[in-house]
């Protein structure tokens, strides 16, 4: 410890003092201490992570779970400072005793939590400035066929369209999923809209709640779902391989990807695989060799959809070319009398790995599936 002269009465005194014992003269900025929340009042906590409102106000509680631990209410707003937040808890608790004092605090909580430029805005223009700020302004390129399915997603939510987006809840976007008439891949196509939506609204304080994690498909995955080819009907494919659009069915059903993986699938010559998948973790950028009776359709492929752009193939298009082929063979039907679809090529890849004797473990890697999962069974069996 060193002494030292006080600057006001001159007296000696510790180097580590804040202030003077004799005079009581501050010798050091003392830390401001937080103002302590009144008792019944709530409380104010702060969040993890990088965040720009990172205090969080939460009312007081009035609820326990069963073991008497107590159940914490939604907060009633984030703020950048302990200050503010504190302000808020205390407008609160006022507009619960005085109810005139609620547009007071709803007026300090927007100022502090949100952009004011955005506290209007419908579910229309936030969506017309998240499609441009994807589409146009993200140094990523997207094909025509993302482009389509982001404006069939929103079209599909037009009971939102005039909604103010801050006034909207999970139940609201879970009611535009639950009476949509849509198949499933079109839901997903929605709920994948609304997440991208309200990650674009948290990253410009338009929003400070993610209700779009919340949302959730209540129907079977109908994609998922089909039959197989018969050996006649593979029989009938192999005798017209040199029909147009023939060799890219023939591809799909022996290599198992779905046909929307080949908008973005890769094609190694040297090596002859494909590499590529959708959906899933599993299933992305999987690899599939390919048997040397079908290299010859994938470099017909990559030669007839591949451009200085990147591969141009739309699956969308593809599939009217995939039932004009069916149907021009007479292979619309399946034998049970159920129509084909483009998944049943997949269903098709999964029977034959069972019928030439595939291990499991092999069969999961190719088709992409969670090795902790038994989807082959329970949806491809057959």
């Amino acid at each position: 410890m060193t002494l030292i002269l006080c600057p006001e009465c001159t007296h000696n005194i510790s180097n580590a003092a804040v202030f003077c014992p004799s005079c009581g003269y501050p010798l050091k900025n003392t830390p401001k201490k937080r103002r302590k929340l009144p008792n019944g009042t709530g409380s104010i906590k702060h969040l993890s992570g990088r965040r720009s409102r990172e205090w969080a106000a939460y009312p007081c509680v009035t609820k326990f779970s069963p073991n008497g631990s107590p159940i914490l209410s939604p907060a009633i707003g984030y703020f950048k400072t302990y200050e503010e937040a504190y302000q808020a808890l205390i407008l609160y608790n006022a507009a619960i005793q005085v109810p005139q004092s609620q547009s007071a605090l709803n007026a300090s909580n927007a100022s502090c939590c949100l952009a004011p430029q955005y506290q209007k805005i419908t579910f229309a223009e936030l969506y017309e400035l998240y499609y441009h700020s994807k589409f146009h302004n993200s140094k990523k390129k997207f094909s025509r066929a993302s482009t389509y399915s982001s404006k069939a997603a929103f079209k599909n939510c037009k009971a939102l369209h005039s909604r103010r987006f801050l006034e909207l809840r999970k139940a609201d976007l879970q009611e535009v999923i639950d009476t949509c008439p849509l198949k499933h891949a079109s839901l997903e196509l929605i709920v994948t809209l609304f997440k991208g939506m309200y990650a674009y609204a948290l990253q410009n304080d338009i929003a400070e709640r993610d209700y779009s994690k919340y949302v959730s498909i209540n129907i079977a995955d109908d994609d998922e779902c089909g039959v197989p080819f018969s050996q006649s009907a593979l029989e009938t494919l192999w005798k017209h391989r040199h029909r147009k659009n023939v060799g890219i069915i023939l591809l799909m059903i022996y290599t198992g990807f779905r046909i929307s993986a080949f908008q973005n699938i890769r094609y190694d010559r040297s090596g002859e695989y494909f590499q590529g998948g959708v959906k899933t973790t599993s299933s992305k950028n999987r690899i599939v060799p390919l048997h040397p009776a079908i290299r010859g359709f994938a470099a017909e492929f990559f030669d007839r959809f591949l451009t200085e752009d990147g591969l141009h193939f739309q699956s969308h298009s593809f599939r009217k070319e995939f039932y004009e082929v069916l149907n021009s063979l007479n292979l619309t039907f399946s034998d049970s009398g159920t129509k084909h679809t483009p998944h049943d090529c997949r269903h098709t890849f999964s029977w034959l790995c069972d019928k030439y004797k595939v291990d499991e473990l092999s069969k999961h890697l190719l088709m992409g599936h969670s090795l902790g999962g038994d989807v082959e069974r329970s949806v491809y069996g057959h």
